[in-house]
């Protein structure tokens, strides 16, 4: 029965593993010395070797006759855990047996004595999900801190902050770290050679870029591209479902020129070959990552980089590409659902807003719109500003010369007013009720004058008076953003307020009190009298007033005649 690579190829002693050397070297020389923990911690990323060096260790302590620390594989103990026939060598998946009641069996199972070997080992793989039960860890706590002589304990894990500190200081920690790539290469082109695989050194090296450090991971990829027994750059790329370099490149010069169309195009093709949004847009990030190292470590970021592209083409983009436009972008591709329900139209639209950046309402929208006018300004680009039409002096509003100035009401004689009384203080019919004097009308306040200040004595002739309607709406332009806009919105309404100008004086006219009241003010007055200064070109007077000009004033009626409107009222 075919084993997968990853299986067939299992380091099976120290000297196997590949890239942690720094952690073989030592549990080495433990085994050659004796000086063993009775705990260890294995943490790191997945695919690294942990469990790997777990198994290996077990081997190595119980070994009958170790070579240089590594186990020999061939006594009884070796061949036995190898074969899992040993039952003194435990591998428990946290995972699934994560109760308190599976440590607590633990426990009382690591009491007795090795039937076989010479210690028992338990190998916690996934460690950190006991994290899940407090109580477990509290378990596993008591037998950790005073073990007993023949018990091991290896912990592997690819969380260490989730194990509790009292857990990770019993421990000997060691952290494997990821492999690089080249060590991945070299480890593929040796498992392609036993496969009797034709594995291309560059296929080699791109299957190590995309293992991101994991030997498991890697090998896993070379499974997949096994079925093909020259295994090329363009075979890896069919059977991941990548663009490749060259057409990531494509997409991002589309994407640098703001050619919608062409991106779109180039996605719609990728999409009909069978590849991937999710792999085409991951390309497209790593290829804006490493230009953006470009541009910020354009000394040191050569070892940061991922290879793939050639250095020209990162420079081609560093010099078209800001790095705030390169950070805006992998935001974006982040931000992008393609793993949802549709990431077709999802990694479109992540395109769309690539192409034109200033696109949409958002903030990045907004920062992107600043960036680009600030860099025309840099240029030397002149942005002119919006050519204003200086209106004339006395240029008359065609709006307000539309709407005919309101006539003045007429005031209700005596004779047409209501009378003072309601219906149940009616004068009864017999004549014999006297009525009480009506309450007095207020007098109406005369209007306010705002003096002109004296006019200059080197002031020349004056000029004829302009036209009264011309001075009113220049005035009433002027005064636009200079008081509230409740005022201004009043001095808008021909129906509220007009105003005439007789060469000396302008009189505001206000069609109500409360409308009045709203503008009379010390600062509005000033405010009028600045902009008639500046339409006339002289000082005049201001009046505000809520009577028409040329009404009568209302006739001071006594008490009698008052009453003599009513008929049924008899003097004798």
């Amino acid at each position: 029965m075919y084993q997968a690579l990853y299986r067939k190829y299992r380091p099976r002693t120290f000297d196997d593993v590949v890239g942690q050397e720094h952690i073989t070297s030592t549990l080495k020389r433990q085994v050659e010395t004796g000086r063993l923990s009775h705990a260890y911690l294995f943490s790191g990323t997945r695919g690294t070797g942990k469990t790997t060096c777990a198994r290996i260790l077990a081997r190595a302590v119980n070994c009958e006759h170790p070579v240089n620390g590594n186990p020999c594989n061939q006594c009884a103990a070796c061949r036995g855990i190898l074969d899992e026939s040993i039952l003194d060598v435990v591998e428990l998946d946290a995972a699934s047996h994560n109760g308190v009641d599976d440590v607590r069996a633990l426990r009382d199972e690591a009491v007795f004595s090795p039937a076989t070997v010479k210690k028992r080992v338990y190998i916690i793989d996934e460690a950190h999900s006991l994290a899940t039960s407090s109580m477990a860890f509290n378990a596993l706590l008591k037998i950790l801190e005073e073990p007993p002589e023949h018990v091991m304990f290896i912990l592997c894990t690819t969380a260490p902050q989730k194990i509790l500190p009292t857990i990770v200081s019993r421990c000997q920690r060691h952290s494997f770290t990821r492999i690089e790539p080249e060590a991945i290469a070299a480890r593929l082109a040796y498992v392609a050679e036993q496969e009797h695989m034709t594995l291309e050194p560059d296929a080699a090296e791109l299957l190590a870029r995309m293992a991101d450090g994991g030997m498991r991971d890697a090998l896993s990829l070379l499974d997949q591209c096994a079925a093909s027994e020259h295994i090329g750059t363009a075979e890896v790329l069919s059977a991941m479902g990548l663009a490749g370099s060259r057409r990531t490149a494509e997409l991002l010069d589309a994407i640098c020129a703001g050619n919608t169309e062409q991106a779109l195009t180039l996605f719609a093709r990728l999409w009909q070959e069978g590849k991937e949004p999710a792999g085409i847009l991951d390309e497209l990030g790593g290829l804006m990552r490493d230009v953006l190292l470009l541009q910020v470590a354009p000394k040191g970021g050569e070892a940061l980089l991922s290879g793939i592209y050639e250095a020209d083409t990162l420079r081609r983009f560093a010099a078209k590409l800001s790095g705030s436009r390169l950070m805006d972008g992998m935001n974006a591709i982040r931000a992008a659902d393609v793993g949802g329900t549709d990431p077709r139209r999802a990694a479109e639209m992540c395109l769309v807003s690539l192409c034109v950046p200033e696109t949409g309402d958002t903030l990045t929208g907004l920062k992107n719109r600043v960036s680009r006018l600030e860099a025309a300004l840099q240029g030397g680009a002149v942005i002119p500003a919006p050519a204003e039409k200086a209106a004339p002096a006395f240029e008359p509003d065609p709006v307000r010369e539309a709407v005919p100035a309101p006539s003045p009401e007429p005031k209700p004689t005596p004779a047409d007013e209501a009378p003072w009384y309601t219906d149940e203080d009616a004068p009864p019919e017999d004549g014999d009720y006297t009525p009480s004097p009506p309450p007095p009308e207020p007098e109406a306040a005369p209007p306010r004058e705002v003096e002109a200040a004296p006019a200059p004595a080197s002031a020349s002739a004056p000029s004829p008076a302009p036209e009264s309607g011309a001075v009113w709406d220049a005035v009433v332009r002027g005064l636009n953003g200079k008081i509230d806009m409740g005022g201004y919105a009043i001095l808008m309404t021909p129906t509220q307020v007009s105003g005439t100008y007789d060469g000396n004086t302008l009189t505001v006219v206000f069609a109500t009190p409360i409308a009045k009241m709203m503008l009379d003010t010390p600062a509005n007055q000033g405010l009028f009298q600045q902009e008639l200064r500046a339409v006339t070109g002289k000082d005049g007077r201001v009046v505000f007033t809520d009577k028409p000009a040329g009404s009568a004033p209302k006739p001071d009626l006594g008490k009698l005649d008052a009453l003599s409107r009513f008929g049924n009222i008899k003097f004798e």
